[in-house]
C-alpha cells in the first residue's frame, strides 16, 4: 500500500510541478530523470537473472508431472489473459479516441549532462542466460549452484526493494513533470475508462477460467469461487498475493470439491506463479500507452512475441507490488520500443489498479487448483 500511495503522490506532484516549473528548473528535472532511468534499466537484466533462473532451477529436486502441470497451467493462463487483453485492445482502443501529442506542444530543454550506466548485458541475453542456467542446474543436479541462485534471488529482491522501489517515485514524478511541461496532461483522462475496461476484463477472464475448470472436472466450479469473497477483498486491501495467502487458503479449504492436500500444495504455489490479472492489465495498458504516446498500436507480430515472453516473466516475477511490470520492463523496452516516458506512464497507471489485478490473480488460483485436483484424482496422486 505504501508503495502505491507513494507512486500516486509522485504522479500528482510531478503533474503540478510540470505546469509551473521554469525552463531552468526543467533542465535539472531532466538530469534527475536520466540518472534514475539509467539505474532502473541497469537493474533490469539482474532482475531477469535473479528471478527466472532460480524459478526454473527450483524444479531440480522434485520434478514431477504435478508440478510441471501447475507451471504449465499458470503460464497458459497468463498468456491467454494477455492474448485476450490484446484482442480487446485492438477492438476497443480505436473507439476511445486516443490521440498522440499535439505537434505544437512545448519542447523540452536539452539535458545538461548524461550519466551513462550500461547494463551488464542486454535483456534478451539475460533471458536466454537465465533459462539455460536454470536448465543446466536441473540437468547436472548442481545443488551448490542451485543454492547460489536462490541466494542471488534474495540479493536481487533486496536490490528491488531498497534501490529500485525508492528510485521509482522520483523517476515517475520526473517523467510526469516533463509531460506537464510539454502540456500533454490532458491526454491522461483517457485512463479512467481504460481502468474500468480492465476490471471488467478481470471478471470475464475469471469466468472463463472457472468455466474451463468446470468442464474439465465435470463439477460445478461455483462451489469453489463462491468462497473467495473474503480473499478478493483482502487482496484489494493488501495488493499482495503473499499477504493474502492465509485468507486464500481458508477460502479454498471451505470448498467441498478440493482436497486439503491439493489446496495446501496448489494455492501457495499458484500465489507465486499465477498472475493472470496483472498480465491482462499490463498488456492492455501497453496498447493504450503506445497509442497515446506514439500514435499507433503495436504490430500484431510484436505483441505475439511480447505475450510469450511476458508469460515467462509472470511466472518468475518478484514478490513486490507491481512485480510483473517491474520484471518485464526489459521486454517493454526491447520488444515494444518504449522510451522513458512510456515506461514511466506504464508503471504509474499500472500502480493505480494494482489491487484489482492482484485480486484477480488470487481468485483465479482456485480454478487452477480445481483442475490440478481433478488431474491428480484421476491418476491416484496425493
Amino acid at each position: 500500500m505504501k508503495t502505491i500511495l507513494t507512486l500516486i503522490l509522485a504522479v500528482v506532484l510531478g503533474c503540478v510541478a510540470g505546469v509551473f516549473i521554469p525552463e531552468a528548473g526543467m533542465e535539472g528535472v531532466l538530469v534527475v530523470k536520466q540518472v534514475c532511468g539509467e539505474v532502473i534499466f541497469f537493474l533490469v537484466p539482474l532482475i531477469i537473472l535473479g528471478f527466472v533462473a532460480p524459478s526454473i532451477a527450483s524444479l531440480r529436486g522434485n520434478v514431477s508431472r504435478l508440478i510441471l502441470l501447475a507451471f504449465a497451467l499458470a503460464y497458459l493462463s497468463s498468456v491467454g489473459a494477455a492474448a485476450f487483453a490484446t484482442l480487446a485492445g485492438y477492438e476497443l482502443i480505436p473507439w476511445l479516441n486516443i490521440r498522440p501529442a499535439d505537434e505544437d506542444a512545448r519542447m523540452l530543454p536539452e539535458v545538461l549532462f548524461r550519466l551513462e550506466i550500461p547494463p551488464l548485458m542486454s535483456v534478451m541475453s539475460a533471458l536466454l542466460t537465465a533459462v539455460l542456467l536454470g536448465l543446466g542446474v536441473i540437468w547436472t543436479r548442481a545443488e551448490e549452484v542451485g543454492r547460489l541462485l536462490t541466494q542471488f534471488q534474495q540479493i536481487v529482491l533486496q536490490l528491488v526493494r531498497r534501490v529500485l522501489v525508492p528510485v521509482l517515485p522520483i523517476y515517475v514524478a520526473a517523467n510526469f513533470c516533463a509531460l506537464g511541461y510539454e502540456g500533454s496532461l490532458s491526454r491522461l483522462k483517457v485512463f479512467l475508462p481504460v481502468i474500468l475496461i480492465v476490471i471488467v476484463g478481470h471478471f470475464l477472464w475469471l469466468a472463463l477460467l472457472y468455466g474451463l475448470a468446470a468442464l474439465y472436472s465435470g463439477k460445478n466450479s461455483l462451489e469453489v469461487i463462491r468462497h473467495y469473497g473474503s480473499a478478493y477483498l483482502t487482496a484489494l486491501g493488501t495488493m499482495s498475493s503473499a499477504a493474502t495467502l492465509g485468507v486464500a487458503l481458508q477460502c479454498a479449504h471451505k470448498s467441498r470439491l478440493l482436497r486439503k492436500e491439493t489446496v495446501d500444495f496448489g494455492i501457495p504455489l499458484f500465489a507465486n506463479i499465477h498472475l493472470c490479472g496483472s498480465v491482462l492489465t499490463e498488456t492492455f495498458f501497453v496498447c493504450v500507452v503506445s497509442q497515446l504516446l506514439y500514435g499507433h498500436l503495436p504490430e500484431p507480430v510484436t505483441m505475439f512475441l511480447f505475450i510469450l515472453l511476458l508469460g515467462v516473466f509472470a511466472v518468475g516475477a518478484p514478490g513486490v507490488p507491481g512485480g510483473t511490470v517491474l520484471a518485464s520492463l526489459g521486454i517493454v523496452i526491447s520488444v515494444l520500443g518504449f522510451d522513458d516516458a512510456g515506461t514511466a506512464m506504464l508503471i504509474a497507471i499500472f500502480a493505480l489498479q494494482d489491487s484489482f489485478g492482484t485480486a484477480c490473480n488470487v481468485t483465479g488460483d482456485g480454478a487452477l487448483t480445481l483442475i490440478l485436483d481433478t488431474w491428480s484424482r484421476r491418476r491416484g496422486k496425493a
